[in-house]
């Protein structure tokens, strides 16, 4: 069941600049992870068992 109130065909609300920067934040942290394994790599870095 919906919460009372609700209308479906309601507009849903347009994404604002907080949202935009949550995908900049997970981008920049996508980026960080990969530039510290290309860095790991040079020194022979391998995953433990």
């Amino acid at each position: 069941m919906s919460p009372r109130g609700s209308d479906s065909n309601a507009p849903k609300p347009a994404p604002d600049v907080y949202v935009a920067l949550l995908f900049v934040a997970i981008a920049a942290l996508t980026a960080g992870c990969v530039f510290l394994v290309l860095e790991l790599n040079k020194y022979d870095w391998t995953l433990a068992p």
